[in-house]
């Protein structure tokens, strides 16, 4: 580290130690030479402090046993030897102690500047956090033990208090009074989590809020921080979006019920046909009733419903919605200790499709495949995606059970399932709903439904 109001800086190294080397020398020769009256050996304490600024400790020990040596000629005898001891060590510890004063100089000014680029980054750390909070998009706000609001962004004003009165100082309990109780909490336990609860604007208006929270200590006591989104659309797209595929499911259901009464139907009208011939029962009036009512469960049959396009249906990113029914998948798999295989494309087309309706019949196959693998040795499910041509081609495999019967297999009430046996014929009349289809493949183990989706005409856009 530069030190320019130091002697010992780093760029005074050569000329200090080549001044030192000329003063001990000077030292030496008239020492040496011209032998004075009094011993010049303490001159040698300047050179050695200079030189202990820069030397090692193992080269300031030998130079100065060498000033001792040279400085022994102008005494006695026998107190040489008693001479070079005391002023080696004098000189020893002349030059280690300024040794240690530049070397713990050196190190301060490194903690000091050490210290300074911690506080720049700190510093510049703390500039970009406040960017991040300032910008987000979501409402973040810290809050202290008493409940009272320290701190909070621009999007926590607007969604709490929409007006110019500032939130900070505010009680939370007026706009989330969950967190209040958990800020109050007097276990002292950390809490790191989310919930949703009701919240309150200060105008009165209420909405569903989404809160992730954390807890922590300061020395000011006890603290929250928690980030929060309103909730309320999702919740009423979500209700909608639920209604709209009960709507569609129940369509699906009764057209399943209407084609079994035709059916039914067709049966009667053939006995009602063969008995019309029967002289006895020309005038029978319960007879030309019976006739009646297989008429109307006839045009009751009717209210079969065939397949149109679903409102819902567009342009679809089939990679997303692969990857958010992998989460669904994967989970309910991980708890039955079942393996799920997952072989998609890196690059698949864009597709046309409902995407709430595609994550169901992912589900639903996944499902069938979990019940057929339960008694199985082998329990996987691979799952394949592949653009071919201009459709994509989404197989799901598993190594259960098999299927003994396939030719009735998309009939609805079929006798012998788990279930209420319209799952498959479900799902095939959501993907038909849009285009798409729902097909068996034989499999030499397990068995293989291969969903079929067909890319927009013209549309070359790939999703990544």
């Amino acid at each position: 580290m530069k030190d320019p109001l130091s002697i010992f800086a780093p760029a005074n190294r050569i000329p200090l130690l080549t001044l030192a080397a000329v003063m001990a020398t000077v030292i030496a020769a008239i020492d040496w030479w011209i032998k004075p009256y009094v011993s010049l050996g303490f001159l040698y304490l300047f050179p050695i402090m200079i030189a202990g600024g820069f030397l090692s400790r193992t080269q300031i020990v030998v130079i100065a046993l060498i000033f001792s040596v040279l400085d022994f000629r102008n005494f006695p005898e026998d107190e040489t030897v008693v001479h070079i001891l005391f002023s080696s060590a004098g000189l020893m510890g002349t030059g280690l102690f300024v040794s240690e004063l530049v070397r713990g100089r050196r190190a301060a000014l490194r903690h000091i500047e050490e210290l300074r680029e911690q506080i720049a980054l700190r510093a510049d750390a703390e500039g970009q956090l406040q960017v991040l909070v300032d910008s987000s998009p979501a409402a973040i706000v810290t809050i202290d033990v008493n409940g009272k609001i320290l701190l909070a962004n621009q999007a926590a004003q607007q969604l709490l208090m929409p007006d110019t009165v500032p939130l900070q100082g505010q009680p939370i309990s007026s706009y989330l009074p969950a967190l209040q109780t958990v800020v109050q909490d007097e276990t002292q336990r950390a809490f790191r989590t989310a919930l949703q609860c009701t919240g309150s604007r200060s105008n009165g208006e209420v909405f569903l809020a989404g809160v992730w929270f954390s807890t922590y200590t300061t020395m000011s006591g006890r603290r929250l921080a928690a980030i929060i989104v309103d909730l309320s659309e999702d919740l009423r797209n979500r209700e909608d979006l639920s209604l709209s595929h009960l709507l569609k499911n129940s369509r699906i259901l009764i057209g399943a019920v209407a084609h079994e009464v035709r059916n039914l139907c067709s049966a009667m009208l053939v006995v009602h046909k063969n008995l019309s011939g029967v002289k006895e029962l020309e005038n029978n009036e319960d007879f030309r009733t019976l006739s009646l009512l297989i008429q109307s469960l006839e045009h009751m049959s009717l209210l079969e419903l065939g397949t149109s396009p679903v409102q819902n249906a567009a342009v679809t990113d089939l990679t997303s919605v692969l990857d958010e029914s992998r989460v669904l998948i994967d989970n309910a798999y991980r708890e039955s200790e079942m393996k799920v295989l997952w072989e998609i494309s890196d690059r698949l087309p864009l597709v046309w499709a409902d995407r709430y309706g595609l994550v169901q019949v992912f589900l639903n196959l996944a499902k069938n495949s979990q019940r057929a693998m339960q008694t199985t040795e082998t329990k996987h499910l691979t799952v394949t995606a592949t653009a071919e041509d201009h459709s994509v081609m989404i197989r799901f495999k598993d190594t259960g059970v098999g299927i003994t019967n396939p030719r009735n297999l998309f009939r609805p009430f079929q006798s012998g399932s788990d279930a209420s046996g319209l799952g498959l014929y479900m799902s095939r009349a959501i993907m038909k709903s849009f285009g798409g289809d729902l097909r068996y493949e034989e499999s030499r183990e397990g068995c293989c439904f291969a969903i079929v989706l067909h890319s927009p005409v013209g549309e070359e856009v790939l999703s990544d």
